[in-house]
């Protein structure tokens, strides 16, 4: 059956990027209305029979709701200002888009995971991008594996899923990562009455498949500003047109003069990405968009109009509906996006993707399966070559927490509730973990804090002491987290005063030429080894950047330790490229922050 839905399908997004969001009570009432046509709709489809039918009215009117519903709670979110990088930087850095695509090629390889079973091992195919966004590596791209080959020179043919029936070795799509589809479990038979430990199981030696990527023929950037809206901006073949810039969002229309290339085949890229500045010069982050305008919503909403009609689905009606939808997407010479931020936006900066020309690359692969373990027991640093330099865009912004203040530090504080559990309620007190945290560690102690539970007076506001018995509350400094036994308290307590402890790590920074190292420093290829005696991994922390200035991205560390839960000896950190210069962070101090607070409890919850 035609899948209707498919030009829709990604505005589910935008409700899922915003559920977590409050409701204003505008937003409530238009919600209630929602939910009253969301009802009504599933109950229309109670009425129809025909089961094709009904997936197809389904798919495309759930669709449409799921736009309207993100529409209506991006328009009324509240505009708090988030922070985030630049989402755009990976493009900066390579001259071309083929060389950003032959970069992600060269530097795939495969690890051989720590496995729990004698009768399954683990293979995780490592990219040196990231694609948890589009943003992090934006062309379309697909790995296809075959083959696995074995220490005893058997290929095991990949299948989609394992099979109960099959008595042979198996090579099937890990069942143990849903976040990476393209992990992979070698599963060897078992034999019941015989024991086979996995280190005397044929040993995956190398893995085969094959990789394929489609990369514009080039992407240009405009940058735009509120004088732009209304303006086209023409550059060759494309035009981009600021339709509006509101307090925090944007409406964007693309035109291309120039078809997609055949490279594409089917294949619909995002040939737009958006991101904003704030008054600050910070990149704001994304809190949703909407990709459809109104003359696509119409289109499909009459669609939908017209399957309402049948009573039954037919090869004609499909055919028809299919032939209505390429007439309509073969008429749109636009594509349109609006674009929301958490933010004042200040200007814009726009990427368009030119996929007019296009390059399709197509290559076998035949990577060797490496093993790093976490802690390893090997003496000796095993090599991990790299033919390929990828930068961390993100550790400038992570690092500049280690100058963090204590008022820094208070001021990130957010206080959440719970009293499902009246034996155990809690206060959290929480912050964003910041690279100060990290290098804080696990030094963290219980120091006694005053806290002190008050009930309330006549006018609801902060009454008499309570007398409690030690055992009534505990406060965990670790995870800053309160607890508290109502059982044991003699009134209901509605308020709390006390603090609590916050630790701030005093952070000392050194650049380090790797020409010059110290003692317990050395480098061999793209490997730095931390001697523990030297540089305790408690205390320091290594990034490392080449030539360009730019901070490399790390690629895994080792811990090598003279015997299994032993002491390390040295730690070797592997890198995306060749370091010329370190930046060293050790933390010579740590402080003790008091955080004063006073809360007013939630009620406890009556079941």
């Amino acid at each position: 059956m035609m899948d209707v839905r498919s030009p829709l399908a990604t505005v589910g997004l935008c409700a899922v990027l915003l559920m977590a969001s409050g409701c204003s009570p505008k937003e409530e009432q238009k919600q209630a209305t929602l939910e009253e046509k969301t009802a009504k709709f599933e109950q229309s489809l109670d009425a129809i029979e025909d089961p094709k039918l009904r997936d197809a009215i389904a798919d495309l009117g759930g669709s449409l709701l799921l736009l309207e519903r993100a529409q209506t709670k991006l328009a009324v979110k509240p505009i708090d200002a988030e922070y985030g990088e630049d989402t755009l930087a990976l493009l900066k850095h390579y001259p071309t888009p083929q060389a950003l695509v032959d970069t992600y090629i060269n530097g795939l390889f495969v690890l051989r995971k720590a496995s729990h079973s004698d009768y399954l091992t683990d293979l995780q195919p490592v990219s040196p991008f990231n694609f948890n966004t589009p943003d992090q590596f934006p062309f379309t791209h697909g790995l296809e594996w075959q083959s696995v080959t074995l220490s005893n020179n058997k290929v095991i043919p990949f299948q989609p899923e394992w099979s109960e029936t099959d008595p042979g070795i198996q090579l099937s799509p890990s069942s143990s990562n849903l976040t990476n589809p393209d992990d992979l479990t070698v599963t060897y038979p078992f034999i019941e009455g015989l024991e086979t430990e996995n280190k005397s199981q044929p040993q995956p030696v190398s893995l085969k498949g094959a990789v394929e990527v489609v990369a514009p023929g080039k992407v240009l950037t405009f940058d735009l500003s509120k004088k732009d809206v209304g303006h086209k901006r023409t550059e060759g073949n494309i035009t981009l047109n600021l339709l509006l810039l509101e307090k925090n969002y944007a409406e964007i229309e693309l035109t291309n003069s120039e078809p997609l290339a055949p490279e594409v085949g089917d294949d619909s890229p995002n040939p737009l990405l958006v991101q904003a500045r704030d008054s600050t010069g910070q990149f704001l982050t994304r809190s949703g968009s909407i990709n459809e305008n109104a003359e696509q919503v119409a289109f499909y909403k009459k669609q939908l109009a017209e399957m309402q009609k049948q009573t039954a689905w037919s090869d004609a009606f499909e055919k028809q509906l299919t032939d209505e939808q390429k007439a309509f997407e073969h008429k749109q010479s636009s594509h349109y996006a609006k674009v929301y931020f958490n933010g004042l936006i200040e200007n814009l900066q726009v990427n368009v993707l030119d996929f007019s020309k296009a390059t399709l690359t197509r290559k076998d692969l035949d990577l060797p399966v490496m093993r790093f373990d976490k802690n390893s027991l090997q003496k000796t640093v095993q090599a991990l070559p790299m033919p390929v330099t990828v930068y961390d865009d993100g550790a400038a912004s992570w690092l500049k927490d280690a100058s963090m203040t204590e008022e820094q530090l208070k001021k990130s504080v957010t206080i959440s509730q719970s009293t499902e559990d009246s034996s155990a309620a809690k206060i959290v007190f929480d912050h964003p973990f910041t690279f100060n945290d990290d290098l804080v560690g696990a030094e963290r102690n219980n120091s006694d804090a005053p806290i002190t539970f008050f009930t309330a007076d006549d006018k609801g506001e902060r009454g008499e002491p309570i007398e409690l018995p030690a055992e009534a509350f505990e406060l965990n400094a670790g995870s800053g987290t309160l607890t508290y036994d109502l059982n044991l308290f003699p009134e209901t307590p509605a308020f709390v005063v006390g603090s609590v402890p916050l630790f701030l790590a005093t952070i000392e920074k050194a650049t380090i030429d790797v020409a010059k190292l110290p003692k317990g420093l050395s480098l061999k290829d793209n490997a730095l080894i931390v001697d523990q005696t030297d540089f305790p991994a408690d205390s320091w922390r290594f990034y490392a950047k080449d030539a360009s200035g730019n901070y490399l991205k790390e690629i895994l560390g080792v811990s090598h330790r003279a015997e299994e839960y032993g002491t390390a000896l040295f730690d070797v950190h592997y890198f995306y490229g060749q370091p010329t210069s370190l930046e060293s962070y050790q933390r010579t101090d740590l402080d003790t922050v008091q955080y004063g607070f006073e809360v007013k409890l939630d009620k406890p919850e009556t079941k």
